[in-house]
């Protein structure tokens, strides 16, 4: 069974940046699709990024221009790279894993907060 955990979640201002880790144990990780999702408090969880095992990623319009996602095959790791957050940024961060590109996500980690201070 896959294991994620997140990393590098903290509090920021306005403008700041943030980089999020999430390292996966229990699958064959290259072949695997990945993502992140997040959750504000009261509001339903949102897609906020996926790439597929080859690098192909998807954005949120939300975050287009300001994320990253990016991955390490060596390192069984996906990164979220976040720039000039803003205060509507904050959520708890979740990665989330599916058996290969295109399959249905089937798990998530426990999540990492990120809190942008205005």
């Amino acid at each position: 069974q896959v294991r994620l955990v997140e990393s590098g979640g903290g509090s920021v201002q306005a403008g700041g940046s943030l980089r999020l880790s999430c390292a996966a144990s229990g699958s064959s990780f290259s072949i695997n699709a990945m993502g992140w999702d997040r959750q504000a408090p009261g509001k339903l969880r949102e897609l906020v990024a996926t790439i597929t095992s080859g690098g192909n990623t998807g954005y949120a319009d939300s975050v287009k221009g300001r994320f990253t996602i990016s991955r390490d095959n060596a390192k069984n790791t996906v990164y979220l790279q976040m720039n000039s957050l803003k205060p509507e940024d904050t959520a708890v961060y979740s990665c989330k894993w599916a058996s290969r590109d295109y399959a249905p996500f089937s798990s998530w980690g426990q999540g990492t907060q990120v809190t942008v201070s205005s």
